[in-house]
């Protein structure tokens, strides 16, 4: 590999600002902000507006689709009026 081209990888700390959630993983993300952790030492903070944690689909707390279809929702929304 060429050296000097890769960008750096290392532990990034990642909270899920959603539910609070935080988490270490290594990546090549960066951030001015930073977290001390819970081994005492600092890495750098990426906030994020959603994870795993707060996901609908990773959570089970998807919500539920009508179960009506097409033509029985147009006729409840128009059916009134074809009768006229």
């Amino acid at each position: 590999m060429k050296k000097n081209i890769h960008p750096a990888y290392g532990y990034v700390v990642f909270k899920d600002t959603s539910c609070g959630k935080t988490f270490r993983i290594r990546s090549t993300c960066t951030s001015a902000e930073t977290i001390v952790w819970e081994d005492g030492n600092t890495y750098p903070l990426v906030n994020l507006d959603i994870s795993s944690a707060s996901h609908p689909v990773y959570t089970g707390e998807q919500r539920q689709v009508g179960n009506e279809g097409r033509v029985a929702q147009f006729n409840k929304r128009f059916g009134k009026l074809a009768s006229k």
